[in-house]
């Protein structure tokens, strides 16, 4: 499996973890053992098992993001519209799962990988669109979806 559906394993929404343990924004910062990760100079994630001894307890209620990814982190990493994971009108709308988690929209992007069979290295440009939309070439593997849609890996 890529590494992109894998990124979240093993972090925590810094916004959930704050929320339920009722800490400021900034605390994070202050937690000299516990590694962060932003995604899109928007979203921050700590990693699990980290939190300070006093706020451990917290970790058997947050949200597992295992497979899944911010939408708008999703739609520039496979580089389409964010509205493709949006509107209930888009055709491939309802392939994906969806989770929300503290007013943050996220796509089960491991599933959709699983169940199209679509394997991805990590240092691969992943492209889906339209197919009459998707640029080929002699070094990409192509995976039709439905629709009309497919996804291109540029290896």
């Amino acid at each position: 499996m890529s590494f992109l559906p894998s990124t979240l394993n093993s972090f925590w929404l810094w916004r959930e973890v704050s929320s339920k343990l009722g800490v400021s924004n900034p605390a994070y910062k202050y937690w000299k053992n516990t590694p962060n990760l932003k995604l899109n100079n928007k979203y921050l994630f700590v990693q699990k098992n980290t939190l300070p001894p006093k706020h451990e307890h917290v970790e058997k209620i947050l949200t597992d993001l295992s497979g899944f990814l911010p939408i708008k982190y999703a739609s520039d990493r496979l580089h389409v519209n964010e509205h493709i994971f949006s509107y209930d009108k888009m055709r491939l709308n309802k392939e994906f799962e969806y989770k929300f988690v503290e007013d943050v929209k996220f796509v089960n992007i491991k599933k959709f990988f699983t169940e199209f069979g679509i394997k991805v290295s990590k240092n691969s440009i992943i492209q889906l669109g339209k197919i009459k939309d998707l640029d080929f070439s002699a070094e990409c593997t192509f995976y039709n979806l439905k629709n009309d849609y497919g996804i291109v890996v540029y290896e």
